[in-house]
């Protein structure tokens, strides 16, 4: 009579090398999954961030044509304008760009119960975002480099389109042209050809006894090429205060921080907002000095750098959201989207206010976008189902 067979016993460590196929699995898993929500990102995020600017694009073609073609514009540099100015576009629009993918793609997923697949394959929300965090960071890199490039990309648009002050005469009579460092240059008449000055003015405002305001009148002046403009026959007043002046007459001057070459003097200024953010910061560093209020300037300057960061935080805030898309639809998901645009926008316009006005430190003013989104998010994403 033949035994029996006894029972096949697994070994102990058969549990842990299942434990170890599982967590192979699901980082085989993590990896796809990965790619197909990045992919899927991506897509939204590029059809919006130059969707948006397109559709501004024709709507200032139809407004403006007959302009256009009254100034004689080439078809080419008409459409190179466009090209020019979609930098400034999209560096506003990346906001809303990342919010759009990430409603869209979080919310397909939801309605389409994948996410819901990965949750059992041990996947969580947070893990399941980590791509779209990626692509945020990736619009946020792309805001910097956008809100540096728009200064120049503006100024070249301007000039396709005929409509900034291009040195096009060898003259120009009876002008103001404001510098930087707050000086403000005026003279009865320019002539480039010569370099010569008839009647200048040089003017710069001061704050007291240790920056005192300048005033400069001269019978005419020579541009000297590398050094500057030289002065001759005139008075140099030096004001430290309201009532006291100080007078000095001289037969010539040499000033060497007027470097502006006379085709220059030709030409407007830039304007704070043509402005990159180094540029902008001596900018306002020249204007403080001379006593300016320049709370505007500052916000205006921290926005360079808070917009495109708002691209991460207002992920934050819409993930958990758009796991609530599948009650209403891709409609929903626009709505949504769209609701919060026009909020964000909203209190980037209540920032400049608030920090322009001096109510709050203009620095902090231009973050509190940023900061009521990424409160919100938070609060949001600690309570998603995991």
């Amino acid at each position: 009579m033949s035994a029996a067979p006894m029972p096949v016993r697994l070994p102990a460590a058969s549990s842990a090398a299942r434990g170890a196929f599982s967590s192979r699995r699901r980082l085989r898993l993590g990896s796809a999954l990965d790619r197909y929500v990045l992919t899927e990102f991506l897509k939204v995020f590029v059809v919006t961030a130059v969707g948006f600017p397109l559709l501004l694009f024709v709507i200032d073609l139809v407004d403006n044509l007959n302009k256009y073609l009254q100034r004689d514009i080439p078809r080419r540099d008409l459409l190179l304008s466009y090209a020019y100015w979609l930098p400034e576009q999209m560096f506003l629009v990346l906001p809303a760009a990342v919010l759009f993918a990430t409603v869209f793609t979080v919310g397909a997923v939801t309605r389409h119960s994948e996410i819901t697949a990965a949750k059992a394959s041990g996947i969580s929300f947070y893990r399941f975002i980590f791509p779209i965090i990626g692509g945020a960071m990736i619009a946020t890199a792309l805001g910097l480099g956008l809100g540096e490039l728009a200064p120049d990309a503006n100024a070249t648009r301007m000039r396709l389109l005929r409509e900034s002050k291009d040195p096009m005469g060898t003259s120009r009579a009876n002008f103001a042209y404001a510098a930087e460092g707050g000086r403000v240059y005026q003279a009865q008449l320019l002539i480039v050809d010569s370099g010569q000055l008839v009647r200048p003015q040089i003017e710069r405002k001061g704050n007291g006894a240790a920056y005192p305001g300048l005033l400069a009148a001269a019978n005419d002046a020579r541009y000297r090429r590398g050094s500057g403009w030289l002065l001759r026959n005139g008075t140099l007043h030096v004001l430290p205060g309201d009532t006291v002046i100080h007078a000095f007459a001289f037969d010539s001057t040499l000033d060497r921080r007027m470097t502006e070459r006379p085709r220059d003097l030709l030409t407007a200024a830039k304007a704070p907002a043509d402005m990159d953010y180094r540029e902008l910061g001596a900018y306002i560093q020249a204007m403080e000095r001379s006593g300016t209020d320049v709370g505007k300037l500052r916000v205006e300057r921290m926005l360079k750098i808070a917009i495109p960061v708002t691209c991460v935080i207002i992920l934050l805030f819409g993930a958990p959201l758009a796991t609530s898309t599948q009650r209403g639809g891709a409609a929903y998901g626009v709505g949504l989207s769209l609701g919060t645009t026009i909020i964000f926008l909203v209190l980037i316009q209540l920032t400049r206010a608030i920090g322009g006005k001096g109510l709050i430190q203009p620095e902090l003013a231009a973050w509190i976008p940023s900061m009521l989104f990424g409160v919100v998010g938070l609060v949001l994403l600690a309570r998603v189902r995991t």
